[in-house]
């Protein structure tokens, strides 16, 4: 190479330039060489390093590819010398059949930075491929009586070889009558034949056994042979011959079976049986002509019998023969050329090689991802492929050479917007209706660690129930981390703090990799209600990030705790001593116990042994139990004859699943003593007792009148009020209802929570003693069969109670309202206690029994601003209905 003086800067740049143009012909242009086929393994072929104008030194290190495109590895590259050489047998036939052009299309790839360089090794024939005949004998049977000059046409040989080497020449083995006849122009219009030279006598050589050779042009000659067995026939001296010699016909690929190719039509001058012409392929015709068509031997008719595919075969050439009825027959002959029309019936193929499996966020412009081949066996325009990329995306394709893509980068990239890009390559041809193919190219996007683990929610509630087994799994963070790989990897641990005198961790723990959370010990809820804690999330990034999440652990209570008994206050003298004359009805001792469970669990119940019972001689019991209450009363008069001591058995029990038991003893001692009650002052006997009863029922009849005529108004009333209420404005209304949940409920009664957490912890509330153990727990008691509900106490209690509850909710209505509702609030006063003054009327006078209600005191409520009105308890000597009219 010569370079330019310094002084000349002007010729240096130009010669520059020209480098530069060199170099880029170099990487894009193509490499011819040449090769014969079945070269021994190890034959030089070329310099290839050399003219691509490669430096040895440099293959290894810029990792020299050799790509022969689905050619296996026939030729190598020594990366020592940068020699091509033959590595296994090439045979030209096997790669390209009889096309006049064989070539092996190879890509040379080189990296750093990234070059391609095509190159073109031509496979040069050799004469490898003797001449073969269709068949290694023929049967031809001729007529005595034909004339001299006659010809008989024969299926030549066919050579596997191109040029030269499958340029054949004949020649018949010596005989006295036939010469052959070699067409010198088109041998598909007029075939090899034999020609009659000297007249056939069937009486003196009744059979001709002669030999056709054929040579090829190769060096050194290959030949063919093939027997020639000829039959002389005697008498039928016409035969059958065809309107056309040659008949060209042209047909489409993938024809459908059946399909008509052509009609042929041969006439024999005999008549009778002579000239019944019968058609026929030649018997020499190859195997795969019978397979594609087929003949009516009747009426010369030729049909598609298989497949038609102009990539396999482009031209078919069929002999056929029409042979007479005669004795002997005589045979006519005809060729029919079928030329195979092209269809689009081949869609393109795409070979895609991948040659980076990521490509970072940050890849310059023009970064090439992959290459991408196109072709298709169909000829003409149906071969033409034009290539497609598809979704819009920051690639593109580069069209390197014919049918060959580079896919480069265009664009800018971003991870966490787009992971990873499905491309789809489109390859249409430019038939008509075009076929196309698709292949894919999946391209990664590499990534740097600039997100952090992210939790779905900030903080997680889980309940647990107590006493669980130590390890047991309780819940699973999850942390998604936008990142991958091990930007993406997430650890988690816990945050540790103390939980009252002990660590965090002697309580929970978490899996590092899985975000598992596990209990390590039994939870009591008697002991810890609520647990709250931080787990973190760190990803593997360099730095490391993370983010924080709160676990809220609820412990659900279990029934877990049986109920305990409370003595009796101090006060108290044990055994209960109880006067004789107490009446039915009475309280004479109660029974207290609380549980340490809470809800369902801790809502015990008092019941009565049936062997502590039963009276003796099977006299009804003397006392019964609250069944919520746990007071002990009588269900009729003492006598004498019940006993002094009497020994009761109280079963407590609570409504868990399964339900805990405790059980009390309560003595109590019948005495004598003490001052009977003074006898009612309503006790009237005689006559005197009718009369009285006779007018007080007319009293009742007016005062039912007046109940109606009072509860209409106040109804009305009601109405109008409502309809105010409803019409007023936001936040005027005089109660608010709050939410309720329900929790449970069973045959027995149901209870409720509000719900407002607890402010403090071991509160509990068992059968109405001692502080409330939840918000608000309410519940409607069975009232056991057999009370009565005669007693004047019971009815002032319900007239009290209810004037007390309605009276807390219409007093704050007439203080805080305007003059309006105020006059509204005194009419529902003044009603209301007409009402209540009736009711108590006609319960003071009456014979009639009316129910009983009962109320839960608010208690220790009160400071929380909350009241309980539980419902009424209707109750018969037969059987107990429960029911809650509602809360307030």
């Amino acid at each position: 190479m010569l370079y330019p003086s310094r002084s000349d800067q002007g010729d240096r740049n130009l010669l520059l330039l020209f480098i530069i143009f060199a170099a880029w012909e170099t990487g894009s242009g193509q490499v011819h060489y040449s090769v014969p086929e079945e070269a021994k393994h190890g034959t030089f072929v070329g310099h290839i390093a050399q003219d691509l104008r490669l430096e040895l030194a440099e293959l290894v290190p810029r990792l020299f590819q050799l790509d022969s495109k689905g050619r296996g590895d026939l030729l190598e590259v020594n990366l020592q010398n940068g020699i091509l050489f033959v590595n296994s047998r090439i045979d030209r036939e096997e790669l390209c059949g009889r096309g006049l052009e064989c070539s092996i299309h190879l890509e040379v790839i080189v990296e750093r930075p990234l070059q391609v360089f095509h190159v073109e090794v031509e496979v040069r024939d050799i004469n490898d491929n003797p001449p073969v005949f269709p068949a290694t004998q023929k049967n031809l049977f001729i007529a005595e009586s034909r004339p001299l000059d006659s010809r008989f046409p024969l299926e030549g040989a066919s050579d596997a070889d191109i040029g030269e080497n499958a340029l054949l020449t004949y020649r018949l083995s010596s005989n006295d009558y036939f010469s052959l006849d070699v067409p010198a122009a088109d041998r598909e219009v007029t075939p090899l034949g034999l020609v009659l030279r000297k007249p056939l006598d069937r009486e003196e050589s009744p059979e001709l056994h002669l030999v056709l050779t054929a040579t090829d042009g190769g060096k050194p000659e290959l030949t063919g042979t093939v027997q020639l067995h000829i039959t002389v026939l005697d008498v039928n001296d016409n035969a059958p011959v065809f309107d056309k010699a040659v008949h060209r016909i042209k047909l489409l690929e993938n024809a459908r079976n059946g399909t008509l190719v052509v009609r042929l039509n041969a006439s024999d001058l005999d008549e009778g049986s002579n000239s019944h012409v019968l058609y026929s392929f030649a018997n020499d015709v190859f195997s795969n002509t019978e397979a594609s068509f087929r003949i009516d031997s009747n009426s010369g008719e030729i049909k598609v019998n298989g497949k038609i595919d102009f990539e396999e075969t482009k031209l078919w050439k069929l002999q056929i023969e029409a042979v007479d009825k005669g004795n002997p027959p005589m045979f006519g002959h005809c060729t029919v050329l079928v030329e195979i029309l092209d269809v689009n019936d081949n869609a393109p193929e795409l070979l895609v090689t991948s040659l980076l499996l990521s490509i970072p966020e940050d890849a310059p412009l023009g970064t090439v991802i992959a290459l991408i081949s196109v072709t298709d066996r169909d000829a003409g325009e149906n071969a033409q492929v034009t290539c497609s990329l598809m979704p819009h995306s920051p690639f593109k394709l580069v069209s390197t050479f014919k049918n060959y893509y580079s896919l480069v980068l265009d664009g800018t990239l971003d991870r966490e917007s787009v992971a990873s890009y499905e491309l789809v390559v489109s390859a249409r041809d430019g038939g008509s209706p075009s076929l196309w193919a698709t292949a894919r190219v999946s391209v990664e996007v590499g990534d740097v660690n600039d997100n952090a683990p992210v939790f779905a929610q900030p903080e997680y509630t889980v309940f647990v129930k107590e006493n669980n087994a130590p390890g047991c799994h309780i819940f699973t963070v999850s942390a998604r981390d936008a990142d991958a790989q091990e930007n993406a990897r997430v650890a988690y641990s816990l945050v540790e703090r103390r939980v009252g005198e002990r660590a965090l961790s002697s309580y929970v723990s978490v899996h590092a990799e899985s975000g598992q959370v596990f209990a390590l010990q039994p939870l009591d809820r008697e002991e810890l209600e609520l647990l709250q804690f931080r787990v973190s999330a760190r990803d593997a990034g360099a730095p490391p990030l993370g983010s924080n999440v709160t676990l809220q652990v609820f412990v659900l209570d279990e029934n877990d705790n049986a109920p305990a008994l409370l003595p009796p206050p101090p006060p108290s003298p044990w055994p209960q001593r109880v006067a004789r004359w107490v009446g039915a009805g009475q309280v004479v001792a109660k029974v207290r116990a609380v549980d340490a469970d809470s809800g369902y669990n801790a809502w015990l119940s008092y019941e009565l042994q049936e062997e502590a019972a039963a009276a003796p001689g099977g006299a009804r019991s003397a006392f019964r139990v609250g069944l919520y209450t746990g007071e002990i009363s009588t269900t009729r008069a003492l006598d004498e004859a019940d006993a002094a001591r009497q020994r009761l058995l109280v079963l407590v029990k609570d409504h868990g699943e399964p339900a805990l038991t405790a059980t009390a003893t309560v003595l109590l001692w019948l005495e004598d003593g003490g001052a009977a009650p003074k006898a009612s002052s309503r006790l009237v006997v005689g006559p005197a007792a009718a009369a009285a009863e006779a007018a007080l029922v007319d009293v009742h009849v007016y005062l039912v009148v007046a109940i109606c005529a009072v509860s209409s108004l106040l109804v009305l009333t009601l109405l109008v009020y409502t309809a105010l209420r409803c019409s007023a404005p936001r936040g005027e209304g005089a109660c608010v209802p709050g939410p309720a949940r329900l929790v449970c409920s069973s045959a027995v009664g149901s209870w409720a929570s509000s719900p407002r957490r607890r402010r403090r912890q071991g509160q509990r509330v068992c059968s109405g003693e001692g502080p409330p153990k939840a918000d608000l727990m309410a519940f409607s008691p069975s009232v056991p069969p057999g009370s009565t509900s005669g007693d004047t106490g019971d009815q002032q209690e319900f007239c009290e109670n209810v004037s007390t509850a309605i009276l807390g909710c219409i007093m704050p209505l007439y203080i805080s309202h305007g003059v309006v509702h105020q006059q509204i609030t005194l009419s529902l006063l003044v009603q209301f206690f007409v009402v209540i003054s009736l009711l108590w009327f006609i319960q003071k006078h009456s014979a009639l029994k009316s129910s009983h209600f009962y109320y839960f005191s608010p208690q220790s409520s009160w400071a929380h601003g909350e009241y309980y009105l539980v419902g009424r308890n209707n109750y018969s000597s037969s059987n107990s209905n429960n029911e809650i009219d509602g809360f307030l």
